[in-house]
């Protein structure tokens, strides 16, 4: 599933309304994003094709050719090239060669980045949170902007984004994300409340990346 059919677009709409309803309490201000992935890992296209396509290799070898280290060679040369072409295009193998800690570095520096890139750090009161959805390593990054960060700590964000990752995995994304921000938006309405002169200053529409 890619990033921009992810959602459909009736779940796009009940997205939208959510955050709406939310900001109608709160000054903070609600954005969601959803990219293919955090980075490609070539390293996983490697480390699959020197493991699988080495033991098919030396299996090939021994069973065929009489232990030749030349033959050996000549099918590890090949047989590495194409599963590391083939693990790239298959997600679920791709997955096993990257370690949990790697995924995670990745989609925080991938929220990061992508925060500043699309200007969600410029609200007036730096009262911006925002949901990171990563579809290849099925996990979310959530981030809040300075003035958010004064009520809420990295660890009590990143519940929700537990709760959503898992929601994605079950295949109820759009149904658990509509209900994460109304529970995000009750404790945001607590701390921040609405201001008379609030404006919408992000976008309520998810963004695709």
């Amino acid at each position: 599933m890619k990033a921009e059919n992810f959602f459909t677009e009736r779940e796009n709409a009940e997205i939208a309304a959510a955050i709406r309803d939310v900001e109608k309490k709160t000054s903070g201000e609600i954005a969601v994003m959803v990219v293919d992935e955090s980075d490609s890992y070539p390293e996983a296209d490697i480390l699959s094709g020197v493991i699988i396509g080495g033991l098919v290799s030396l299996a090939i070898t021994e069973l065929f050719f009489g232990d030749s280290l030349t033959i050996f060679m000549i099918f590890f040369a090949g047989l590495s090239l194409v599963v590391g072409w083939m693990t790239d295009r298959l997600p679920a193998l791709k997955r096993i060669f990257i370690t949990k800690n790697r995924m995670d570095e990745l989609v925080r520096e991938q929220a990061v980045q992508s925060f500043y890139e699309k200007g969600l750090h410029k609200t007036r009161e730096a009262t911006g949170v925002f949901f990171f959805i990563s579809l290849f390593e099925h996990k979310v990054w959530i981030l809040a902007d300075t003035g958010i960060n004064s009520r809420f700590t990295p660890q009590e964000l990143q519940v929700y984004a537990s709760d959503m990752a898992e929601g994605i995995r079950q295949g109820r994304a759009a149904e658990i994300l509509c209900r994460e921000i109304a529970g995000l938006g009750e404790v945001l309405a607590e701390h921040f409340p609405a201001r008379d002169d609030d404006e919408n200053e992000l976008s309520n529409e998810v963004i695709v990346g």
